[in-house]
């Protein structure tokens, strides 16, 4: 299985519960899942949180790092039929300007995923909330009206077995 993260997963990972400086298994974790082709991100999405960089970012020092960055880009292009396919059908068919903006790069990452479902599932922190309609909608919700599995980054950690100590036991 292929994981695809949402922009939100690491930036929330090391702004809460994983900070570099604080748990580097983690970071060390996810280079080798990123090595092992079973975690990637898709080039808009590694582009959105380039396009967040700060001064000071240890975040994106590290994402920069061309080994690391190497890993965990997903190369490949985006399908834009798959795109069309996703906003249509997830938020809606006939957006204006500043909802498709509001979505941001969103259906990117789902597209990827449609490209293959069977074999790729959606990472993000964004929690399902069905009742919200058109841009308001939420990453799991619009994944699943199209068909692909999505989840958070807890069961992505437990589903490729993050533990402090991985190195020694795997």
């Amino acid at each position: 299985m292929l994981y695809l993260l949402d922009a939100n997963v690491l930036i929330t990972a090391n702004s809460t519960y994983y900070p570099l400086d604080q748990i580097p298994e983690f970071w060390s974790w996810v280079h080798h899942q990123a090595t092992s082709n079973r975690i990637k991100i898709p080039r808009e999405i590694m582009e959105e949180i380039k396009a967040g960089r700060q001064d000071d970012d240890p975040l994106l020092d590290w994402i920069c790092t061309p080994e690391i960055e190497a890993a965990l880009l997903l190369d490949e292009a985006v399908d834009a039929v798959l795109v069309q396919r996703v906003v249509a059908t997830g938020y809606a068919p006939d957006l204006h300007d500043d909802e498709v903006e509001k979505i941001g790069r969103d259906p990117f990452l789902i597209a990827y995923a449609l490209a293959d479902s069977a074999n790729r599932v959606v990472v993000t922190t964004e929690v399902s909330r069905p009742s919200t309609q058109r841009a308001n909608r939420k990453v799991p919700d619009v994944s699943q009206a199209v068909g692909v599995a999505s989840c958070g980054p807890f069961a992505l950690n437990k589903a490729l077995g993050f533990r402090t100590g991985w190195r020694t036991s795997s």
